[in-house]
C-alpha cells in the first residue's frame, strides 16, 4: 500500500538523520509521520495525535511560500503556538507540488550530509505520491467543476452539472438547498497566494465535517462556494454560525495577510434545482460584507433591503457611469464626504430631520445648513419622493463601487 512505501521511507530518513520526521500534503495535512527523537514540540505531537497541525501552524509555514520553494528550506520557530524550527523541503513531480517532508530542527543543527538526505528523500517520495495524488486531484477538480455548473445561472451548465454529480453518487434529494460564498477582501501578495487556496479549503472542510448536514463545496478563484442541502430550512443562527466557524479557519491560516467575509443566502425551496438562485444572492451578500457602516463581516441577503438587488451587479459593471448626474455633482464638491453621509443618514431616517440631527449628533440649524446645501449642489428637491429615491439608490451604488474598489 502506498501508506506503507511512505513510512518506510520516513523512517528510514529519521533513523538515518536522527530527527522526527513527517510527510504532509500541500495544505500540511499529516500523511505519515516518524517515532520522535526527543525533539518534538506540541505542535508535532498534536499532529500525530490529531492528524492535524491545527491551521494556525499550516499557516505560519504556509506564509513563508512554501508551495513556490523549490528546495529545503528552514520554517522559523512560534514560541506562541509551541513550534520549533524546522526543515521544510518541497516534495514535486514534474514541479507539481505533492506535500511537504519536514524535519525538526530547533537549533539549525542539521549537517549538510543531512540536508542532502532529505532532498534524496524528496525524490524518492515525488513517484510514489504521484499516482495516488493525480487520481484525487481528478476526481476533485471534476466534483468542483460539477458544482460550479450546478450553480450557473445556464440552465444548460446546471443540468450537465446534476448529470455530473448524480453519476458520481454526490446528489441529494433534499427539498431545501442553502449557499454560503466566503471570499478574500483586497489584494494578497504573490507569496501569500497558496495560502489563500488552503485558506479556503480548511475553513469549508472544516464546516464541511458536519455530519447532521449534507454538504458540497468548491472554489471559483479566491472564493469559497458551500452548498447545503436539507430535509427542513436551516435556522439562520447554524447558518451564520457556520459562517463563523469558516472565517475564524481562514484568517487562522492567513494569520492577517488579508481579510475575508461571507454571504448567506436564502433557502430555497425544490433542492439542488433551484440552489443557483441562493448562490447568486449569497455572491451579493458577500460583496456588500464588510462595506456598510453598520459592518458585520457575515451578510445574510435577506438583510439587504433595497440594496439585495444592487448587489447582483458584477463588479466590473461598478463604474461611476451608474450613478445618476446630480449625485456626481455633489461628490464632486465633497472631498470630506460629508455632506454625503449627511445625505445618508437623512434617506435613511425617511427624510426626518429630527432623527438625522440625533444620529449625526449634529445641531438642527446645522444639519438645515447641509441640506440646504445638497440641493444647491443636486439641483433636486429633497421633499420629492422620485428625487429622494433616484439619491438614495445613488448612494447605495456608491457603496458598492467602494467595496468593489476595496476588494
Amino acid at each position: 500500500m502506498l501508506e506503507n512505501r511512505l513510512q518506510d521511507v520516513v523512517d528510514e530518513l529519521a533513523e538515518r538523520i536522527g530527527r522526527s520526521v513527517a510527510v504532509n500534503d500541500p495544505r500540511v495535512h499529516i500523511l505519515c509521520a516518524s517515532r520522535h527523537f526527543g525533539d518534538e514540540d506540541r505542535v508535532r505531537v498534536r499532529a500525530v495525535l490529531q492528524r492535524d497541525a491545527g491551521s494556525a501552524a499550516a499557516g505560519h509555514i504556509l506564509a513563508q511560500g512554501v508551495d513556490r520553494w523549490t528546495g529545503p528550506g528552514v520554517i522559523p520557530p512560534r514560541d506562541d503556538l509551541g513550534m520549533r524550527a524546522r526543515l521544510c523541503a518541497p516534495i514535486r513531480w514534474r514541479h507539481q507540488l505533492l506535500g511537504l517532508l519536514i524535519v525538526i530542527d530547533p537549533d539549525g543543527s542539521l549537517s549538510p550530509a543531512s540536508i542532502d538526505a532529505v532532498t534524496e528523500a524528496t525524490s524518492a517520495l515525488a513517484p510514489l505520491m504521484y499516482g495516488d495524488f493525480a487520481a484525487r486531484d481528478t476526481e476533485r477538480m471534476g466534483r468542483e467543476a460539477a458544482l460550479r455548473q450546478l450553480l450557473s445561472p445556464s440552465a444548460t451548465a446546471r443540468e450537465a452539472g446534476r448529470d455530473a454529480l448524480t453519476r458520481g453518487g454526490r446528489l441529494p434529494s433534499s427539498r431545501c438547498a442553502t449557499v454560503t460564498v466566503a471570499r478574500i477582501v483586497g489584494n494578497v501578495s504573490a507569496d501569500r497566494a497558496g495560502a489563500v487556496e488552503v485558506a479556503l479549503r480548511t475553513g469549508l472542510e472544516r464546516v464541511a465535517g458536519d455530519r447532521a448536514l449534507w454538504t458540497e463545496f468548491c472554489l471559483d478563484g479566491p472564493v469559497g462556494l458551500l452548498l447545503t442541502c436539507t430535509d427542513r430550512p436551516v435556522p439562520e443562527e447554524r447558518l451564520r454560525a457556520r459562517a463563523s466557524t469558516l472565517l475564524e479557519q481562514m484568517r487562522s491560516v492567513l494569520d492577517g495577510a488579508a481579510e475575508c467575509v461571507a454571504g448567506i443566502g436564502e433557502t430555497v425551496e425544490g433542492g439542488v434545482a433551484r440552489a443557483w438562485m441562493s448562490y447568486e444572492q449569497a455572491a451579493g451578500a458577500a460583496r456588500v460584507a464588510g462595506s456598510r457602516p453598520a459592518g458585520g463581516d457575515i451578510v445574510c441577503w435577506g438583510e439587504l433591503g433595497a440594496l439585495a438587488p444592487l448587489s447582483l451587479i458584477p463588479p466590473d459593471r461598478l463604474t461611476p457611469a451608474l450613478l445618476p448626474a446630480p449625485l456626481r455633482a455633489l461628490l464632486a464638491q465633497d472631498p470630506s464626504g460629508r455632506l454625503a453621509e449627511t445625505l445618508a443618514a437623512y434617506l435613511d431616517h425617511g427624510g426626518s430631520a429630527p432623527r438625522t440631527a440625533d444620529a449625526l449628533h449634529l445641531h438642527r440649524t446645522s444639519l438645515y445648513y447641509r441640506l440646504r446645501r445638497i440641493t444647491e449642489l443636486t439641483g433636486l428637491d429633497l421633499s420629492d419622493g422620485d428625487h429622494r429615491l433616484t439619491l438614495h439608490l445613488g448612494l447605495r451604488l456608491h457603496t458598492l463601487m467602494s467595496a468593489a474598489e476595496q476588494g
